[in-house]
């Protein structure tokens, strides 16, 4: 049995005579570039995650730098992240001209550790970035209690987290400003590239319009400096059609994580991830952890089960971050999971057959 990590013709295929008429109507119309589609599909989204105001960009990483641009991060500020993310979260802080401060993660929920921010910051801080990453949201109270403490701003970076929910609360509204991704593979994916901010602020929305479309409310008159960060109609088109599924699809990947859970529970081998009590998880990634993760990957993919590694290498250890200084073993939680991290396939239309062959050939591979 050949199993994908995520099936995008499968999903399309359900869809395919809603999506189809979508992207026609944009084509007959012409609106390339923001237009109609967007503007309905900002206007649910924002909906659907009860917050006043959603503006699409151009992608996820887009919406990183946007969302600290209209805060008015600058060369030389610092803003504190999870080390244990995607590198998109700390290009929010550096094409801004500021410094990414790198804190550790919970061992639990792989978010960062609400008692690991507080000793990072300095005078030159002015942010902290919680990152929901795979899609369970962070501990927001106790990150909020910091930054009103210190007088940060606060972001979510939502790029795995559409619909997922803090006590009860959506995200997208649990900050100043949040992004989020709409990447092909995400909860929420687009046909193509694209991203959004989410804020309750009227002044922040406002100047968010206007960075996106090089600094102008009317063209041609540009009262900021901006950039080009406008959604494509078409992605706006696929976006809307999909996101009239996300709820569906959502309790899907519940349900899979669901039978994840009730048939590896006793590989004591494995730690399984958790769903904390304040989260209400929407499992962008069902990540476990196993100190032999290269041999059953390796296992796994030689039984036609394809896998991910999300993340294998920590932020401050990448490369490109070696000027700043740190160096292995500054974060042990987050090393630790980049070393044994191992993602299973993970989509909607998983059905039980499948998950019952992965996760036999899981209890396979440790019995043997």
């Amino acid at each position: 049995m050949k199993i994908p990590f995520i099936d995008l013709k499968k999903q399309y295929d359900s869809i395919r005579d809603e999506i189809d008429p979508a992207i026609q109507n944009v084509i007959d119309s012409s609106a390339f570039v923001l237009g109609k589609a967007v503007m309905n599909f900002e206007s649910d989204f924002a909906a659907a995650h009860n917050v006043k105001h959603c503006v699409a960009v151009s992608s996820g990483t887009d919406g990183n730098h946007l969302a600290s641009w209209v805060l008015g991060i600058k060369n030389r500020d610092e803003m504190i992240i999870p080390a244990n993310t995607f590198i998109a979260t700390a290009w929010g802080a550096v094409l801004c001209g500021a410094v990414p401060v790198f804190a550790d993660c919970h061992k639990d929920s792989y978010n960062i550790d609400p008692d690991k921010i507080e000793e990072k910051i300095t005078a030159r801080t002015k942010a902290v970035v919680a990152v929901h990453l795979y899609g369970q949201p962070a501990d927001m109270d106790a990150i909020r209690k910091i930054t009103e403490k210190h007088n940060l701003h606060l972001i979510e970076d939502a790029a795995q987290a559409h619909l997922a929910e803090y006590k009860g609360k959506k995200t997208g509204g649990l900050s100043d400003i949040c992004s989020f991704s709409f990447y092909p593979g995400k909860n929420l994916g687009a046909f193509g590239e694209g991203g959004a901010l989410t804020t309750g602020s009227d002044e922040l929305a406002v100047k968010a319009r206007m960075i996106r479309d090089h600094g102008s409310r009317e063209k041609y008159f540009h009262e900021l400096y901006g950039h080009n960060y406008r959604m494509e109609g078409i992605q706006g088109a696929v976006l809307g059609v999909k996101l009239k599924h996300l709820n569906y699809w959502t309790d899907c990947r519940r349900k899979v994580a669901e039978k994840y859970h009730e048939q590896l529970s006793d590989v004591e081998q494995i730690k399984l991830p958790a769903q904390m009590p304040y989260a209400k998880h929407v499992y962008h990634l069902y990540v476990i952890q196993t100190g032999r993760r290269e041999e059953l990957q390796k296992f796994l993919n030689d039984n036609e089960i394809s896998t991910g590694l999300h993340y294998p290498v920590p932020l401050h250890l990448q490369k490109c971050f070696g000027h700043l200084g740190y160096k292995k073993g500054d974060f042990p939680v987050t090393e630790t999971l980049a070393g044994n991290c191992l993602s299973l396939p993970m989509f909607p239309e998983l059905n039980e057959d499948q998950i019952g062959y992965i996760c036999d050939k899981i209890k396979l591979f440790f019995k043997s």
